[in-house]
């Protein structure tokens, strides 16, 4: 026996949910935490990206068969962006060492760059060398910029003068 009522009211959730659905801005993404551990040296198309570059958050290539960091031009909108490097002394690879020095030093520059952080509209997250390019003779921490509630529509870096 079916029992029309309940369907009808499925109904209605359903078309109900796809119009809120379709009412979100698409260029509004959920927040997103990144940390130290979101994007690392080792993630391919990260080191193609210099200073002041926009850049897309890793994604799965089915062409290059692993998970990419694409370029992107930021006027076109992009994830995130490249705002400076940090150059950590040799020595022995000290994971919790490397990401405390990265962390602090990424955050002078993004208050130097942001003093008022933009009203909590912008964020930033280091990314370190792994203990393979490390190894390697890698030191380079990039510290980057990105929107937590959606992203960047054109270069966020304040216009030096």
């Amino acid at each position: 026996m079916m029992n029309l009522p309940s369907r009808r009211w499925a109904v209605a959730a359903t078309v109900g949910a796809l119009a809120a659905i379709s009412a979100i801005d698409p260029t509004v993404s959920p927040p997103q935490a990144k940390d130290d551990t979101f994007i690392s040296a080792q993630t391919s198309g990260i080191l193609n990206i210099e200073g002041g570059e926009c850049f897309a958050d890793p994604a799965y290539s089915r062409q290059a068969a692993e998970v990419i960091v694409r370029y992107e031009p930021c006027e076109e909108g992009a994830d995130n962006q490249s705002y400076g490097f940090l150059r950590a002394a040799d020595g022995p690879w000290q994971r919790p060492e490397l990401a405390a020095f990265a962390w602090e030093g990424c955050g002078n520059f993004f208050e130097r760059r942001w003093p008022d952080r933009s009203g909590g509209r912008l964020d930033f997250y280091p990314i370190l060398p792994t203990e393979q390019t490390w190894a390697d003779g890698d030191r380079t921490v990039m510290c980057v910029v990105y929107r937590p509630h959606g992203r960047l529509t054109d270069s966020v870096l304040p216009q030096i003068r």
